[in-house]
């Protein structure tokens, strides 16, 4: 049963879903998801029934555990049971999937899970070949682009042109051979080889050429005369290694720079050796730059430019795919229209012998439409899409999916929403249930809690002092229930009395940056402002575009978190450091003892905490060491004591405690106590300073990343939605958080949907009036009252409505 506190743990409707009549509610075991005993992370053995194809909200303050139950519990033994019914070798294909941990896990069905993960940033990733899109256009243009050049492939950039020839055997009573020549049509610019950009490498960042290689010319990462590349330079003999490179002959400096891959033997040994240039586009250029290590990324940023490639202008197809068009209009031209525009072209054409595509690409058009996407286009790069975009293109594919009585598992599907496309998303979630599936949504904003047909909320509070079901029940249940989400439901903050004077401004002049239509705008400085606009309406774009980066200057944007296992806060706080030279001072030893990655770690685990068995085709299974018992240090280590704690028991306090404890006596250390001070201020006092990064939420990933950069020195904070992840009360300490910033002489630039913090802005900029080519105009600058009593954008509307006016 469940542990619900609430007053009301009944399962009925709220009166904002009445009128959709779905089926009856469940009555029997077998239209429920019954979850008893789950204690993933933090949570406290939670039992709860969920009613299935019903529309459940989980809710909960930031690390109340509602990830842990709705992404680590269930959704992750749906995927884990459908997984064992492949093959065992097709299981060592498949990520490994732990069992959660959780006693009973009854009723469960297939779950499909609509993430904020970004998509890749491989260059070659865009908004059409993430969806079915791209792969209808090019069929549709093979059958009715006039020249015709060949199949689906030859509008293809991601195919290059191939030919070749070579023999195949065939049997026909005897064995014969029969030669035969083959091609393959591909759409790829062979200038750019299908990225849309060439690359000019800065030669002088690669070496300096008054030096030979052996006196340690190359300066290219990685690169070093001590190892494998050391060996090759040296017994290539294409050049000589004792030479300074500024002295190489022509040919000498071309097979340095330029030679293709060649066999070459070294003490005995086969080995490839390939020029510099050609080696370092394949290793780094080819790859997202932002996953690369930081010391790589800095290197390819300082000595690669990029420019849109003369050859194909952009738009990586060749020449051949460029001149067949249907009614003037190329594959190329369709790609860069937006979306809403493309849709109708598509309207536009009739021809019945290619009716069912046209039918099927028109739905996936219109899917992007009615979810708010209309503004994109199919060739915009997958890696440049917010969190809430990429989620909402993963969406499209499931609008027209024939499957019933599935669980489809949302995460905050309303993230970078504005006010008025909530309401386009609610009636998305609203139809995939009644089509009979299972929906549960992970969510903050009280437009879709009041969507519910069932609420589970979650905490009381965040961390160890969460991990409990509060209430489960009805919105109108939840709003009598007492807990925290309930008395923050219909939270309304009023305007500002009394706004602040700006001290100067930052003068954008002529901004053309993606939408953006010749903006002059005046952004003031030493106050709050806010940015807003429906989505698509050019706000990032504003403020990314044209506020130079660099010195004071503090940006703090969406992208997501690096780190592996082993990274936790205070690994990538840098708070690690000085806790480690305070114990090593207090012990007389080296700070590298107390390092689960350095000498300190346990040998039986490497300082994992876990030992990992591989089991070949069968999934991999973690246990505890047994050694260090999930401590990850050596036993001498836990030996050596700062305020009478080890160094295992200070990564599991919480921030709050570490705060206190690093704040005075034995253990005092200055320069961790103002870390975990910033921690503490964005809201993440219930953290454990070594909870593996990838254990937390998008909100909390947000907020350390705020809580890092506040130690830089900047006169300008540029924030882009950060209540991204937010419970209604946690909005509230990130405003006091800002209020300080700005309080401190700082200026600060927020781009955000969120009424509450446009209400308490001291001066807004509205973009609009729509998205895409209908936005990127300013509408309204002023003060929240201004634009409240002006009403004459959609942000002054709803503006207008939320605070009651």
């Amino acid at each position: 049963m469940s542990k619900a506190t609430g007053t009301d743990t009944g399962r009925g409707r709220s009166k904002a879903t009445a009128t959709r009549s779905p089926a009856p509610h469940a009555a029997d075991s077998h239209d429920l998801i019954r979850v008893h005993g789950a204690r993933e992370n933090n949570l406290k053995d939670v039992s709860i029934e969920i009613p299935k194809r019903r529309l459940t909200v989980f809710t909960g303050v930031s690390g109340s555990g509602k990830s842990s139950l709705v992404f680590d519990t269930i959704a992750a033994e749906s995927q884990r049971l459908i997984n064992e019914t492949y093959s065992a070798f097709v299981q060592g294909f498949m990520p490994t999937l732990a069992r959660p941990e959780v006693d009973v896990l009854d009723g469960l069905t297939t779950a499909i899970i609509v993430d904020q993960q970004r998509m890749g940033a491989d260059p070659r990733s865009t908004v059409g070949t993430a969806t079915d899109a791209n792969a209808m256009l090019r069929i549709l243009f093979s059958r009715l682009g006039k020249p015709h050049i060949g199949p689906p492939s030859a509008y293809s950039f991601n195919t290059a042109s191939v030919r070749a020839s070579g023999a195949i055997t065939v049997e026909r009573g005897a064995r014969k051979a029969v030669k035969a020549t083959y091609s393959r049509t591909g759409g790829m610019c062979a200038r750019c080889e299908g990225r849309g950009t060439v690359s000019d490498i800065d030669l002088t960042q690669l070496y300096d050429d008054s030096k030979s290689l052996n006196e340690g010319a190359l300066t290219i990462p990685g690169y070093s005369m001590d190892g494998w590349y050391g060996r090759i330079f040296t017994g290539c003999g294409f050049f000589d290694p004792d030479k300074p490179i500024r002295k190489y002959t022509k040919r000498e400096l071309h097979d340095l720079l330029h030679k293709e891959p060649t066999k070459i033997k070294v003490d005995g040994v086969n080995l490839t050796y390939e020029g510099l240039i050609p080696k370092i586009r394949k290793s780094m250029l080819s790859k997202d730059v932002e996953a690369l290590q930081p010391h790589v990324r800095a290197f390819v940023e300082r000595t690669t430019t990029f420019a849109v490639c003369p050859e194909c202008d952009g738009t990586r197809l060749s020449e051949g795919a460029r001149s067949s068009k249907i009614k003037k209009i190329s594959i190329a031209d369709a790609c860069a229209m937006e979306i809403r525009d493309l849709a109708e072209w598509v309207r536009g054409l009739t021809e019945p012998s290619v009716a069912p595509l046209l039918t099927a690409l028109q739905h996936s058009l219109d899917s992007f439409t009615e979810i708010g996407l209309g503004y994109l286009s199919l060739d915009r790069p997958a890696g440049t899409l917010s969190g809430g975009e990429a989620q909402r293109v993963k969406m499209v594919r499931h609008l027209g999916s024939s499957l019933t009585d599935v669980t489809y598992v949302f995460d905050e599907p309303t993230s970078g929403l504005h006010p008025h496309d909530i309401s386009r998303m609610n009636d998305l979630l609203l139809r995939l249930r009644d089509k009979g599936n299972t929906v549960l949504v992970v969510e903050h904003k009280p437009q879709t809690i009041a969507i519910a047909d069932h609420v589970v909320d979650l905490g009381p509070g965040a961390g160890t002092a969460g991990g409990s079901v509060c209430f489960e029940g009805t919105v109108e249940g939840l709003r009598a229930g007492g807990t925290v989400t309930g008395r923050h439901l219909d939270d309304r903050p009023a305007l500002k009395e009394a706004v602040r004077r700006a001290a100067g401004t930052l003068a954008v002049r002529g901004a053309t940056t993606h939408n953006l239509q010749g903006v002059d705008v005046d952004i003031p400085l030493g106050v709050l402002c806010v940015v807003t606009g429906v989505a698509g309406s050019g706000k990032s774009s504003l403020v990314h575009g044209s506020i130079p980066s660099g010195e004071g200057v503090v940006s703090v944007d969406q992208s997501p978190i690096k780190g592996s296992r082993r990274s936790n806060p205070a690994t990538y706080t840098g708070l690690l450091d000085p806790v480690r030279k305070a114990f090593a001072k207090a012990n007389g030893v080296k700070p590298a003892l107390f390092s689960a990655n350095s000498e300190g770690a346990c040998p039986t685990c490497n300082g994992a905490g876990v030992v990992y068995t591989d089991l070949a085709m069968m999934a991999g299974v973690a246990v505890t060491c047994e050694e260090c018992e999930g401590r990850r240090f050596q036993a001498a280590v836990l030996d050596h004591h700062l305020g009478g704690r080890d160094i295992s028991e200070v990564l599991t306090m919480p921030v709050s405690e570490a705060e206190e404890f690093f704040g005075a006596g034995e253990a005092r250390t200055p320069a961790a106590h103002r870390i975990l001070g910033r921690l503490a201020d964005v809201g993440l006092g219930y953290l454990a300073l070594g909870q593996p990064l990838t254990t937390l939420s998008g909100g909390e990933r947000q907020r350390l990343k705020l809580a890092t950069h506040m130690a830089e020195k900047g006169g300008v904070y540029v924030l882009d939605e950060p209540t991204t992840g937010l419970h209604l009360a946690d909005v509230e300490q990130l405003l006091g958080l800002l209020d300080r910033l700005v309080d401190s002489g700082k200026s600060v630039i927020v781009v955000e949907h969120h009424p509450a913090v446009m209400a308490h802005a001291d001066w807004i900029i509205d973009l609009g009036p729509g998205a895409g080519h209908d936005g990127g105009r300013i509408v309204f600058e002023g003060t929240p009252a201004g634009l409240v009593a002006d009403r004459s954008t959609l942000t002054g509307e709803h503006l207008a409505a939320y605070v009651g006016r």
